[in-house]
């Protein structure tokens, strides 16, 4: 996700600054380069030592003669991102008024003028959040191109992101974006039909897939929205479902401010009446299934011109098999393409598929990261 990515990390004296040491590591498994900056504050909670661990570099603790913040955040610098995690609102308001006290704000500085991207993460308590001021400040960056990562506001404070929230806007700051200005739907996962008030119908799908090809979404400038029977994800906007009869009702209802949709769900094909009270166990019971309809099928009703691309998981056949039927949905619905591959990957780490856009075949052999990233970059490609 970040392959190549030179990011300097700039560190404030929050208390979050305790989780700067994993969100280093987690950009340098995203691919990242990572030198780390620090305030004089944040070293009263953090050891430099541990993020020069952490990043393999030597840290930043002060500007000398060698002019580190222009030799890494100037026009010719080493960053190719500064992003500061976390933000205190002392920092963002220095930052916003150009006040260079420290070596975090210094870099922001050079950074502005140098016109290298900005990623802010604050993390204060909510009520320093909420002063007019800081809120201020926020909105100058924003207005001057910082991106924003938002906090948790959990417990009265305003919580750093989490790692896989920074990650991501970082990945979206220093990336191409094929999809920027575009509004993408994607469907995710599971979903499940009621028996009784206890006793549900679903299947194994885990969600990975699509939570994937959604965050790629994100990273190449689209907003996206997350459909799926699960929680709020930290970077795009999320709608929680059910049931096939709630997930097909809220694509339809995001369908026409939608510029793509992507129904990488393992929907039911089937639901049954619900009863009302626990049907008693002991006793032989037959169900009456009902067909679901077809999301695909529905929403091209509805919209006839919108892009959308198609999942078909397969039990049996090989690749032929899967390629055959991949087409045999793509000219049914008219989709932009398919992604076809055996049901055996549901839930596992790793995936292995074909993306079947009538004669080209592209296979896809690796983690479902990986498969995400070359779906939205096929949708990039379609625009």
């Amino acid at each position: 996700m970040l392959e190549g990515v030179n990011v300097a990390l700039g560190v404030t004296g929050s208390i979050a600054a305790v989780k700067t040491v994993e969100l280093a590591h987690e950009l340098r498994r995203q691919g990242a380069e990572v030198r780390a900056v620090m305030t004089e504050a944040a070293q009263g909670i953090i050891h430099p030592w541990a993020l020069e661990y952490a990043t393999e570099n030597d840290v930043v603790t002060e500007i000398t003669g060698a002019v580190e913040h222009v030799e890494l955040c100037g026009r010719d610098g080493w960053a190719d991102l500064l992003l500061v995690a976390p933000t205190t609102a002392n920092t963002a308001g220095k930052m916003a008024a150009a006040i260079d006290d420290s070596p975090v704000t210094t870099c922001a500085t050079t950074a502005f003028g140098a016109d290298v991207p900005i990623v802010v993460v604050p993390a204060m308590h909510e009520p320093m959040y909420d002063h007019p001021g800081v809120l201020d400040a926020l909105d100058q960056l924003e207005s001057w191109g910082v991106d924003f990562v938002d906090p948790r506001i959990e417990e009265g404070k305003a919580k750093i992101a989490t790692e896989n929230a920074i990650v991501t806007a970082a990945a979206r700051a220093t990336g191409d974006q094929p999809l920027a200005g575009q509004t993408v739907v994607v469907t995710s996962g599971a979903t499940t039909e009621s028996v009784d008030p206890i006793r549900t119908l679903s299947n194994r799908a885990s969600g990975r897939t699509g939570r994937a090809v959604a965050r790629a979404c994100v990273t190449r400038g689209a907003d996206t929205v997350l459909v799926h029977d699960g929680p709020d994800v930290p970077w795009a906007e999320t709608v929680a479902v059910e049931s096939a009869a709630e997930m097909l009702d809220a694509v339809l209802d995001r369908a026409p401010d939608a510029d793509a949709l992507v129904s990488a769900a393992a929907i039911s094909d089937y639901t049954v009446e619900t009863a009302s009270e626990k049907i008693r166990s002991g006793q032989e019971l037959a169900l009456d299934l009902e067909p679901t309809p077809k999301l695909l099928d529905t929403v091209r009703e509805h919209h006839p011109n919108l892009p959308m691309v198609g999942f078909k998981a397969e039990t049996e056949g090989d690749n032929d098999a899967i390629v055959s039927r991949a087409r045999s949905l793509q000219d049914r619905v008219g989709l932009a393409f398919v992604v076809g591959n055996n049901a055996g990957v549901m839930g596992a780490d790793e995936t292995a598929a074909l993306v079947v856009d009538g004669d080209n075949v592209t296979e896809v052999v690796g983690s479902k990261q990986e498969l995400g990233a070359a779906v939205a970059d096929r949708l990039g490609d379609k625009r």
